[in-house]
């Protein structure tokens, strides 16, 4: 008897069907599989040796479909550097189906870069290589960060080429989440004034995600609550390690509070506040500093989708609305502060704490230091270390002053600095997946030199505190001629 390839167990199509479009993957011609994540895999439940005597090759390009897969396109629209699409949807991803782990989670199995859809407009349906390697290391980069994300379950490269600004291999990427609802799937029933499915989709949602709630008292507004606290959170622990997700656009702006489409995303090297990666992103709208900010807009068009159920007296429901919106500053602010805290050994909160971050984050920015080093060199193993000739800054007044006061403002939590520091080596990575190191993965896969640089980077990122012999290399920032200004998402 057969076993299925995964335990699919398929709810997204039981709403009607204009939330999806149902359709198979194209096929692309001589898949090979370059990467499977055989940690992700086993804690899904894939059986790689029971599949149906179909080749994992062939079930990961979307060649073959396996048992049980109920593949769909998605609907939904999008604010796109603040100008409204109505329809977007997916336009080269297709969900296989829902599978059940066999700890009785639920997460979506889609496939990226699987063909023409409806929703492809004038797009091919395809994903060149480079941006699936880069979402497969970063994605897992960020999971094991303890960052909420989409995950990477393999790479897939085929013979199939596309044409961008010059032609590129393709490839598929499986991409694994708790779902694929994002703002803009409210977002397309609202455009609609559909306010039957705006109610299908929330309950959904609800049920899926949030189930706690659905038998409470205004359950829309607690949804709206709930996401726009995990998505605060998200924005905060983005921050925290430097991350710049380059394109956040409502499509691109998960329900469940997870980092998904890493486009035009990169790790921050030298640390620049006005930093982007997306080569379109003139005005800096989605640069490093402005994520915050761009969040909460973002869940304004969230609000603004659920006018319609929040209550039947619109101006109520308005209300309502910025009632919950006006805590967002506030909330956001908490939760950057909490995480920055822990980066610098502050496990107490003193009002005087953000004056210190500002302060070295603007010393870091005047130095050219990079950020991820700069933070790693702020940790001292004893206290006969723990001085100013051991601090990794330019001897100047300035950052003499801020050593001081950081000094200061340590001893108020009572503890050695050995305990401190055990801390800070818990939240202040080591290895992060560099821009110009992810290039030369890349570089390396597609032109066939074998994966060694792939399997090392992804070694170190999923132990990213933990200091790993012969890998200085992957701890620095890149030289001058190295340095990647612009990230790349396939589009």
């Amino acid at each position: 008897m057969k076993t299925p390839f995964l335990d699919f167990s398929n709810t997204y199509v039981n709403l009607p069907d204009h939330f999806f479009q149902r359709i198979k993957p194209q096929k692309v011609k001589n898949p090979k599989l370059l990467k499977l994540n055989l940690n992700l895999a086993k804690s899904l439940g894939l059986r790689i040796e029971d599949s149906c005597h179909i080749s994992i090759d062939e079930i990961l390009s979307g060649n073959k479909l396996p048992e049980g897969a109920d593949p769909i396109a998605m609907a939904y629209a999008g604010h796109q550097f603040g100008n409204f699409v109505p329809s977007l949807g997916d336009g080269r991803a297709i969900l296989l189906g829902e599978v059940l782990t066999p700890k009785n989670k639920r997460f979506d199995v889609q496939l990226k870069g699987a063909g023409i859809t409806k929703f492809s407009r004038s797009g091919d349906g395809r994903a060149p290589l480079g941006p699936v390697i880069r979402e497969y290391i970063v994605s897992e980069a960020m999971h094991h960060l303890g960052i909420p994300t989409t995950r990477s379950l393999s790479i897939i490269k085929s013979d199939d080429f596309i044409q961008r600004e010059e032609s590129f291999p393709c490839g598929v990427l499986s991409r694994v989440a708790s779902s694929h609802i994002r703002i803009g799937t409210f977002e397309y029933f609202s455009y609609r004034k559909d306010i039957n499915s705006l109610k299908l989709l929330a309950d959904y949602t609800i049920n899926r995600h949030f189930p706690s709630i659905k038998r409470k008292k205004n359950k829309y507004q607690r949804l709206l609550i709930k996401v726009q606290s995990i998505n605060a959170e998200l924005v905060a622990k983005w921050m925290a390690v430097g991350f710049i997700h380059g394109v956040m656009n409502t499509d691109n702006t998960s329900i469940s509070g997870e980092t998904i489409d890493y486009g035009p995303c990169a790790f921050m090297d030298y640390y620049d506040p006005n930093k982007v990666y997306s080569y379109i992103d003139h005005q800096g709208r989605y640069s490093y500093i402005n994520q915050g900010k761009i969040m909460f807009w973002n869940l304004s068009k969230f609000a603004e989708s659920l006018i319609p159920i929040l209550d039947k007296d619109s101006d109520i429901a308005r209300n309502i609305a910025v009632d919950v919106l006006k805590n967002f500053p506030r909330i956001f602010e908490e939760k950057w502060l909490d995480k920055m805290r822990e980066k610098f050994g502050f496990s107490s909160k003193f009002k005087d704490d953000y004056k210190i971050i500002s302060e070295f984050l603007n010393l870091i920015k005047k130095e050219g230091l990079d950020y991820t080093k700069a933070f790693r060199s702020l940790i001292f193993d004893n206290d006969e270390d723990f001085s100013f000739s051991n601090f990794d800054f330019k001897d100047s007044i300035a950052s003499k002053e801020w050593f001081n006061s950081w000094k200061t403002r340590l001893h108020k939590e009572k503890k050695d600095i050995q305990n401190i520091s055990k801390s800070m080596k818990k939240i202040n990575p080591i290895y992060i997946p560099r821009n110009h190191i992810i290039e030369k993965v890349i570089n390396e896969l597609v032109q066939g030199k074998g994966n060694n640089m792939l399997e090392k980077i992804l070694e170190l990122t999923e132990k990213p505190y933990t200091y790993q012999k012969d890998s200085k290399y992957f701890e620095l920032p890149p030289s001058p001629s190295e340095e990647v200004t612009n990230t790349f998402c396939g589009t």
